[in-house]
């Protein structure tokens, strides 16, 4: 990577030069609303819980189906107006393009073109930004070296290779992936592009924070019923955190503009590690969990926590169930149309299920409400991949399947659609 001493400071200044510098090589994603999923967060739980309440949007049963008397009691009702950057149309379908394409352009420029490619780039990562670095070398003619865990979905594994680059597979803890890589860099003297953990990385990822706050105001300027009555821009925006190089930069792009910022993380098996860091005091190093949400199984690295642990530019991290999770998702595809990967679906599942955000919120904003900026940072997965998350019990397919009628009589309905 370019050398740490020469990278440029982490402010909004340096967020817009990136801008720049990425442009020709990155799609401007769309953003996209859904007054149903509105309507949803605008909702007490208590009264919207398939096992608890009235279920009154067709909601999926985020707390699964032995629901607590806890539920009963979450009452929350934030009005917001959620608008969601999908990421999940970037280039190789994730925001990782970004980070990569300013992290080579600005090797590029320090050490001169022939000689990255002499060299190569390698990097680690369980699939986009090996992809993002693979396309990021190929479209400047440089060798990409990637080391990546044997538990990768096939689908990232696929899309890596199709840009040339050389697969190298490992483990899945970072233990692992880092030896293998230190092998890589001895054998081909390539150079790391870390996947969050550098300056450059988070300078690019914080580009898509530039661009949802002025889309989100564009759009409110022609169509003001979008948003909060009365507030033609963004109150908030909520973001992914595995090692932090996306939520770091959207912190760094949005600091000193008085939009609040704050980061979603699965809570399985320590998977919020930040969450914890920060009520602790401390960044948590080693992270081992097999979350469904992939992309976010690694720990906070290093430069991303001196940003999120500053307060004054990352106002908090909250996490959520697998269960959540898959409930977000499932609304996502089934209600926006938004075909989004589960590391992607942490956000809105912290706005519609973590009570203690939603409180805050509520608290905060008051009557008034606010908009909130939600960030899909990814659609990298598959239907196969999709159909076994959400495998069913027997008698729920069959009626899918229109076998079972509603009242459970088998039989064969044929209803048109």
């Amino acid at each position: 990577m370019a050398d740490l001493s020469t990278c440029p400071p982490l402010t909004r200044a340096s967020v817009k030069v990136a801008h720049e510098r990425i442009k020709p090589y990155i799609h401007r994603t769309s953003i996209a609303t859904c007054e149903t999923l509105n309507q949803i967060a605008s909702t007490p739980q208590c009264e919207r819980c398939p096992n608890a309440g009235p279920n009154i949007a067709s909601e999926p049963a985020p707390h699964g189906h032995n629901v607590s008397g806890d539920v009963l009691s979450y009452t929350a009702a934030p009005k917001v107006r959620l608008f969601f950057k999908c990421e999940n149309q970037q280039r190789i379908g994730a925001f990782k393009a970004r980070g990569a394409f300013h992290a080579l352009g600005r090797l590029i420029e320090e050490e001169g073109i022939e000689n990255v490619r002499k060299k190569g780039v390698c990097t680690h990562s369980s699939g986009n930004h090996a992809q993002a670095l693979a396309l990021a070398a190929k479209t400047h003619n440089v060798p990409a070296h990637i080391v990546m865990p044997t538990i990768s979905t096939p689908s990232k594994i696929a899309g890596t290779k199709s840009h040339g680059a050389n697969v190298i597979f490992s483990g899945s803890t970072s233990d692992e992936r880092e030896a293998v890589i230190r092998e890589v860099i001895a054998n081909t003297g390539a150079t790391l592009v870390p996947p969050y953990d550098h300056p450059d990385i988070i300078l690019g990822a914080g580009t898509q924070a530039l661009e949802l706050e002025q889309q989100v105001e564009d759009l409110l300027a022609q169509q003001p019923d979008l948003g909060i009555r009365g507030r033609g821009k963004l109150d908030a925006v909520i973001a992914p955190i595995g090692g932090g190089g996306m939520l770091s930069g959207i912190c760094t792009a949005l600091h000193g503009t008085g939009v609040k910022v704050f980061g979603a993380e699965p809570s399985f098996d320590g998977a919020n590690d930040a969450e914890i860091g920060l009520k602790q005091g401390k960044r948590i190093e080693k992270v081992s969990t097999l979350t469904i949400a992939d992309g976010l199984r690694t720990s906070v690295g290093a430069i991303p926590w001196s940003i999120i642990s500053d307060k004054e530019k990352l106002d908090d991290i909250y996490s959520v169930t697998e269960e959540q999770i898959k409930a977000a998702l499932k609304l996502l595809m089934e209600r926006a149309k938004l075909f989004v990967e589960p590391s992607a679906a942490v956000s809105l599942a912290v706005v519609l299920y973590n009570e203690s955000f939603r409180q805050m919120v509520q608290r905060k904003a008051g009557e008034e409400g606010c908009n909130i900026g939600v960030v899909l940072s990814g659609g990298n997965t598959t239907m196969e991949a999709m159909a076994k998350l959400f495998a069913a019990p027997e008698e729920t397919e069959e009626r899918a399947e229109a076998k079972v009628g509603v009242n459970g009589e088998r039989k064969a309905e044929n209803v048109a659609g």
